[in-house]
């Protein structure tokens, strides 16, 4: 499951008023459960129970792809879509996929976040040059904690 198909899942849960949504695909089974501004992301096979907090008391969104935030002076910070582990290589015996100072081009994998043993790839949204990596390999991160800094070129 990605993160747009959770981002789907929660706007149909808000679009019909449900405080309660439970799908199974592809032997994968699913709950979330909006209560006081709270989703709780329950596995089926008994694994561990995630709760992701709101800024809203009454509506919960993940963006599609990693949040982008402008700053001043052209830089943009790429923030986390979700809460996982942040791992900056596809395996641990590979190269990162960028590294300060590099060019990335819009669609560019700039790193991976785990979440429930599903691997995300979080990619690049314009043209630009890494100017920092704010996160450190195998670091726990939150929901749109800043990931990279980005100079747009």
């Amino acid at each position: 499951m990605n993160v747009k198909e959770l981002k789907e899942m929660l706007d149909l849960m808000q679009q019909n008023g449900l405080s309660e949504l439970e799908i199974e695909k592809n032997g994968c089974k699913i709950r979330l459960k909006k209560s006081t501004g709270a989703v709780e992301v329950r596995r089926s096979d008994g694994g561990e129970v995630r709760t992701v907090s709101s800024p809203e008391s009454d509506a919960v969104s993940i963006p599609q792809s990693a949040k982008v935030a402008k700053e001043p002076e052209g830089l943009v910070i790429v923030r986390s879509p979700m809460v996982g582990t942040f791992y900056s290589a596809p395996a641990p015996d590979k190269e990162p996929y960028v590294v300060k100072g590099k060019e990335v081009k819009e669609g560019s994998v700039l790193c991976i976040v785990e979440a429930m043993k599903l691997m995300n790839e979080i990619k690049s949204e314009m043209s630009g040059r890494v100017v920092d990596i704010l996160v450190t390999n195998g670091q726990p991160v939150e929901f749109d904690q800043p990931l990279f800094k980005i100079q747009r070129i």
